[in-house]
C-alpha cells in the first residue's frame, strides 16, 4: 500500500451512481476552465492548503467536478510526492526526537480510541465492518488505515464507502478548527504539532495544518504521523484474529521508507543542501493542490450517504482522541 493513501474510489463510485446536483449547470469547457484557475491559483501559491480544500468543495457543489474519475490517481501521487519532498526539509536527529516523545502518547491513543470506537458502535447500533472502520480510520491515518484494514475485514462497498465519507469529511474540518485552537490555547510549535499528528486524520490535513501554524510544527506533525502510520501493519494483524480472516493480506506502506531516506540525504549529505530548499517548496505546493483535490471530491452526496449514527460515531471518536491528546500534550508534558 502507498502511504497514507487517500482511497476515494468509493465515494466516486457513489458520487457516478447519484450524479451531484451542482447548484450551477454549465457546460464542461467552463467547469475545466474553472477547475484549471483553481490549480494555478495553487501552484503559484496564492492561496493556502486550507483555502485550496475550501474551494474544492465549492467547486463540487456549485460548479462540479469536471475531473472526477481522475481525482483518485492524482491525489495519491501528489500526496506521495509531497510528503517525500517534505523530508528534503527535516533534520533526522530532531525527527527521533519528536518520534521518541510522542511514541507513547501514540500507542495510548491508538488503542484507547479502538476500544472506546467498539463500544460506541456498539451503543449506537453501528455495523460491525463500518464501525471498525470509522475506528481504525480515526486511530491511525484516515483514509489510508481504511483502504488497508477493508480487505482484511472484507467489507462491502458501502461499509467501505460509509466510513470513508465519515473521515474525510471531519479531516476537512480538522484542517481549519485545529490551528485555531492552537493559537486560541497558545500552544507551542512542538505541542501542537504532536496534537496535530495524534488528533488529526488523514496526513494531508496534518500537514496542512501544522505548515500554517509553523516550521517546527510541521517537522513535528509529519514525522509523529508517518510513526503512527505504520502501525497499520500490527492494528491489519489483530483485525485479521479479531475478525478470523486467516489468509488476509497485510498492505504495508513501504513509501515511508523514502521518507526516511530523503531525511537523511537532507540531514547527512552536504550537497543536498543546496536544493533542498526548492524540493520543500515545490512538495508544499503539491500538497496544496491534493487538498483542492481531495475538497472536490466532498459533494453533498458523500455527507447524505453516510448516515446520521456514523457520522456521530465518527465525531464523538474524533472528539475523545482530540481532547484526550491535548490534555496528554498539555498537562504530563
Amino acid at each position: 500500500m502507498e502511504l497514507c493513501k487517500v482511497n476515494i474510489n468509493y465515494i466516486i463510485l457513489k458520487t457516478q451512481q447519484h450524479p451531484a446536483s451542482q447548484l450551477l449547470e454549465i457546460n464542461q469547457p467552463v467547469q475545466q476552465l474553472i477547475f484549471g484557475l483553481i490549480i494555478l491559483l495553487c501552484l503559484l501559491s496564492i492561496i493556502s492548503p486550507p483555502i485550496a480544500l475550501l474551494l474544492g468543495v465549492i467547486m463540487v457543489n456549485v460548479f462540479g467536478n469536471p475531473f472526477m474519475e481522475f481525482n483518485n490517481k492524482a491525489i495519491t501521487f501528489l500526496l506521495q510526492f509531497s510528503v517525500v519532498g517534505l523530508g528534503f526539509g527535516m533534520n533526522a536527529s530532531s525527527a527521533v526526537s519528536a518520534g521518541k516523545e510522542g511514541f507513547l502518547l501514540t500507542v495510548f491513543s491508538i488503542f484507547s480510541t479502538l476500544i472506546f470506537g467498539f463500544l460506541l458502535g456498539k451503543w449506537l447500533k453501528n455495523e460491525k465492518k463500518t464501525s471498525h472502520l470509522i475506528s481504525c480510520g480515526t486511530a491511525i491515518c484516515g483514509g489510508s488505515a481504511i483502504a488497508a484494514i477493508s480487505p482484511v475485514i472484507k467489507s462491502n462497498e458501502n461499509q467501505t464507502s460509509i466510513a470513508l465519507g465519515v473521515i474525510f469529511i471531519l479531516n476537512s474540518v480538522a484542517l481549519f478548527v485545529f490551528p485555531f485552537i492552537g493559537h486560541q490555547l497558545d500552544l507551542s510549535q512542538q505541542d501542537f504539532g504532536l496534537w496535530c499528528a495524534i488528533a488529526i486524520h488523514d496526513t494531508s490535513s496534518v500537514v496542512g495544518a501544522a505548515n500554517k501554524y509553523g516550521t517546527e510544527a510541521l517537522q513535528v506533525a509529519t514525522t509523529v504521523k508517518l510513526a503512527r502510520a505504520l502501525w497499520i501493519i500490527p492494528i491489519s494483524l489483530i483485525t485479521a484474529f479479531v475478525f478470523k480472516n486467516k489468509n488476509s493480506k497485510i498492505k504495508i506502506p513501504y513509501f515511508i521508507g523514502f521518507f526516511i531516506l530523503a531525511m537523511l540525504l537532507n540531514s547527512y549529505v552536504s550537497t543536498v543542501s543546496v536544493f533542498a530548499p526548492h524540493i520543500v517548496n515545490v512538495a508544499k505546493t503539491g500538497l496544496t493542490i491534493t487538498l483542492f483535490l481531495i475538497g472536490a471530491t466532498l459533494n453533498f452526496n458523500t455527507l447524505k450517504a453516510v448516515g446520521i449514527k456514523p457520522l456521530l460515531q465518527g465525531i464523538f471518536l474524533w472528539l475523545f482522541i482530540a481532547v484526550l491528546a491535548l490534555i496528554a500534550i498539555v498537562f504530563l508534558n
